[in-house]
C-alpha cells in the first residue's frame, strides 16, 4: 500500500513539472525597447524588462551574426539585472557586419521569449564624437589644428571631410566651407585684427551622423589697443574742425569781395555821372546835389568824400555865368 502511496505522489510531481529533469516553463514577460547605440565605434545595448517581471528576474544576451547563421551567448551579459547594459564593442569585430542581438528574461523555473533588436552595421550606425580643435591667428587668417576622436585606425580611414562653420564675433556674419582632412589647416582671406569662432565637425564617406566641436575663437591678429583708437577719433575730429573753419572762410571771404565790388561799382557810377555834368548833358531830374546825395547813402563815404567838391565847384561856376 505504502509503494502505491510513493508511486501516486511521484506522477504528480511529474505532471506538475516540479521534477529536476523537467524544462522550465514559458511564463515571464518577454523585455522590450532593445537597442544598440553606439558612439566613437563603442557599442552598448540597452532593454525594459517586460510588465509585471518579478525582481529576482534575470537577463541573457546572445548575438547573431549573419555569417555564422547561428546565435551566440555573450560573455558578461548571461545574467544581467533590469537597468543593467550589455558592452558589445568587442562582438562586433567587423564594422561592416550587420548584427542583430537578443534578450531574454529568466528564473529558476521561468523564462521569456527572446525580443530583438534591428539590425545594426557599426561603420553606419555609429555616432562620431566632436574632434579635438585648437585656433590660432595667422595675420588675416586662422590656423587650425585638428585631432579627430579616438575611433580606431579602421574608421580613421574612411574620415573624408571636415566641415567649418566660421562665425565672426563683431556682427555674428558667419559662412561654412568643406575641406579634406589634415591635421593642419588654413582659412584664409579673413580680416585682420579680427575675432573669429570656428566649430568643426567631422564627416565619412559612408557616415554622416556626427557631433559637432565647441566653437573655437580666436583674434586673426592682436586687435588695435584701445590709445591708438583714440588717437584716430582725436585726428578725425581735428580734421573735421578744420574743415569747418575752411568753409567759413571761403564764405566769409566772398562777402567780403562782394562788399569791395559793390565800391568800386558805385565809384565807376559816380565818376561817369560827373563826366556827363562836365559835359552838359546831365540826366534830367538828376542834379549834383541829389546824385552826391544818393551816393553818400548807396556808397561808402570814405570813397565819395574826394568827388564831393567838384560837384559843387561846377555848381557854383555855373552860377557865376
Amino acid at each position: 500500500m505504502g509503494l502505491w502511496i510513493l508511486l501516486v505522489l511521484l506522477l504528480q510531481q511529474l505532471h506538475l513539472g516540479n521534477a529536476p529533469w523537467t524544462e522550465v516553463s514559458v511564463s515571464l514577460p518577454a523585455p522590450s525597447n532593445v537597442s544598440i547605440s553606439s558612439f566613437n565605434m563603442e557599442h552598448m545595448l540597452s532593454f525594459l524588462p517586460g510588465p509585471d517581471t518579478p525582481d529576482s528576474s534575470r537577463f541573457a544576451v546572445e548575438v547573431l551574426r549573419p555569417s555564422r547563421k547561428s546565435w551566440r551567448a555573450v560573455a558578461g551579459c548571461s545574467e544581467l539585472t533590469a537597468g543593467q547594459t550589455c558592452n558589445l564593442t568587442r562582438v562586433f569585430k567587423e564594422p561592416s557586419d550587420r548584427y542583430t542581438a537578443r534578450v531574454q528574461a529568466f528564473t529558476a523555473g521561468q523564462k521569456s521569449d527572446w525580443t530583438e533588436s534591428a539590425a545594426f552595421q557599426p561603420l553606419l550606425d555609429t555616432v562620431l564624437g566632436p574632434p579635438d580643435v585648437s585656433v590660432s591667428g595667422c595675420g588675416n587668417c586662422l590656423l587650425l589644428q585638428v585631432r579627430p576622436p579616438s575611433v580606431g585606425m579602421l574608421l580613421m580611414d574612411h574620415y573624408i571631410d571636415l566641415v567649418f562653420e566660421v562665425k565672426r564675433t563683431r556682427d555674428g556674419a558667419q559662412f561654412s566651407l568643406t575641406r579634406q582632412y589634415q591635421e593642419e589647416m588654413v582659412i584664409s582671406y579673413l580680416q585682420s585684427g579680427v575675432e573669429y569662432c570656428v566649430t568643426v565637425t567631422v564627416k565619412t564617406l559612408f557616415n554622416d551622423k556626427s557631433v559637432p566641436s565647441d566653437p573655437y575663437c580666436a583674434f586673426t591678429s592682436p586687435p588695435e589697443p584701445a590709445h591708438s583708437l583714440s588717437v584716430v577719433y582725436g585726428l578725425l575730429g581735428a580734421f573735421c574742425a578744420l574743415g569747418f573753419v575752411l568753409i567759413g572762410s571761403v564764405v566769409y571771404g566772398g562777402q567780403l569781395s562782394f562788399r569791395l565790388l559793390r565800391r568800386r561799382l558805385l565809384t565807376t557810377m559816380s565818376y561817369f555821372l560827373l563826366k556827363v555834368q562836365d559835359g552838359g548833358a546831365a540826366p534830367p531830374g538828376l542834379s549834383g546835389d541829389t546824385l552826391s546825395t544818393l551816393l553818400h547813402k548807396e556808397g561808402s563815404a570814405d570813397c565819395l568824400l574826394t568827388d564831393h567838391r567838384p560837384v559843387q565847384t561846377l555848381r557854383s561856376s555855373s552860377e557865376e555865368d
